[in-house]
């Protein structure tokens, strides 16, 4: 989701009183920057207004010092109703669709290796970082593994984590823009999902509060790395595909969900010098160009050999965030199970394969030519 680093831990609460040390007022001015910039993009119907319009604002915000915060505290709650609305996009009829996903599961993994690949190369050649860095900073997702692991093994923990930052706001910024141009101008700005939180029955309610409720716990028995957000997916998606419910999640819901990721993000560069970020985001421009490119091709070539929409296959594949790309889903009326299960494939293939993939290179590296 959205995305941490070193620099945000002034943000956090303390450990022994988090109430007593929250910054109440700080994270109060960065959600009224936020809805300030959420009506901003509303107003000049772009894309994605909550979501875009507060990342753009707080990480502006940021930028100019301003007394911003948004500590964690404030995510594993948001996040769960996150995960059940995305689990809320699986139903019964998905399961005969499993196995036209087996061409764009495969190509998911090719994607994995020709993203990373490119992304190294031009950190090693045009950035300029040191290998490990340059490595562990290029994977197309799993930002707080990477740092540790980049970390342990010599690399800048600051850079790397930087580094998926910058990415994932720009992939988040950029995306839907690209998205629009190929669904038709102003599919984005315009849907509403669901119906409003003042017509919902009651019932609708108490499913979004159960599930989110019975996921993390659920989350957390199986030891998810993110439990939070898998965890009420996984029960949210159980509920829907054994019929026991069709709930809508509400339009506001889904509107908080975004005012709320878009501050944290645009809040997670706060306390960074600005010669620091201007220097990753450079370098960040650079990459976000080529996994979008690499992204788009590989959505075009599958849209010919599979069932899939274009913008489907974009947001499946696209190294966002797994809440942020499958909001975009649910603003579109796409098939947000497909989106939500190939984000999750490739987290796992880069959490499990980044590591194994560095040490055979290192030891290639030391072996005599």
């Amino acid at each position: 989701m959205s995305p941490s680093n070193p620099s945000r831990q002034q943000n956090s609460p303390s450990r022994g009183s988090p109430f007593r040390s929250f910054p109440y007022g700080r994270f109060a001015f960065a959600l009224g920057l936020g809805v300030l910039g959420g009506l901003l993009f509303s107003a000049l119907r772009l894309p994605l207004p909550w979501m875009l319009g507060s990342m753009t604002v707080c990480t502006i915000g940021s930028l100019f010092r301003m007394p911003i915060a948004a500590p964690s505290l404030v995510r594993p709650p948001m996040t769960a109703i996150i995960g059940v609305l995305l689990g809320s996009g699986f139903s019964p009829a998905l399961l005969g669709h499993l196995g036209s996903w087996t061409i764009s599961m495969l190509g998911l993994l090719l994607f994995v290796i020709v993203a990373g690949a490119a992304c190294v190369l031009f950190l090693r050649k045009v950035a300029r970082l040191d290998v490990t860095t340059a490595y562990f900073a290029a994977m197309p997702g799993g930002l707080v593994e990477m740092v540790i692991l980049g970390e342990q093994r010599g690399g800048d923990a600051r850079v790397i984590a930087l580094m998926h930052s910058a990415r994932v706001l720009l992939v988040v910024m950029t995306l839907p823009f690209l998205v629009q141009a190929l669904a038709g101008a102003g599919t984005i700005a315009r849907s509403r999902i669901g119906i409003s939180v003042l017509e919902a029955p009651w019932t609708n309610h108490a499913w979004l509060i159960g599930t989110a409720i019975a996921g993390v716990a659920l989350g957390r028995l199986l030891r998810l790395r993110a439990a939070f957000l898998l965890g009420p997916m996984l029960a949210s998606a159980a509920t829907h595909l054994a019929g026991l419910t069709d709930f809508v999640p509400p339009y506001e819901i889904i509107n908080l969900a975004q005012l709320v990721l878009g501050t944290t993000i645009g809040c997670s560069f706060a306390g960074t010098a600005f010669r620091e970020i201007r220097r990753i985001f450079a370098m960040s421009i650079g990459t976000t160009v080529i996994l979008l490119a690499i992204t788009l091709v590989f959505a075009v070539v599958l849209n010919r050999l599979s069932p899939f929409e274009t913008t489907a296959l974009l947001l499946a594949y696209s190294p966002g965030g797994l809440a942020e790309m499958s909001l975009i889903a649910l603003a579109l009326q796409l098939e947000v199970a497909f989106v939500a299960a190939h984000h999750i494939v490739r987290l796992f293939l880069v959490l499990i394969g980044a590591e194994a993939v560095f040490t055979a290179l290192a030891r290639l590296r030391r072996s005599p030519s």
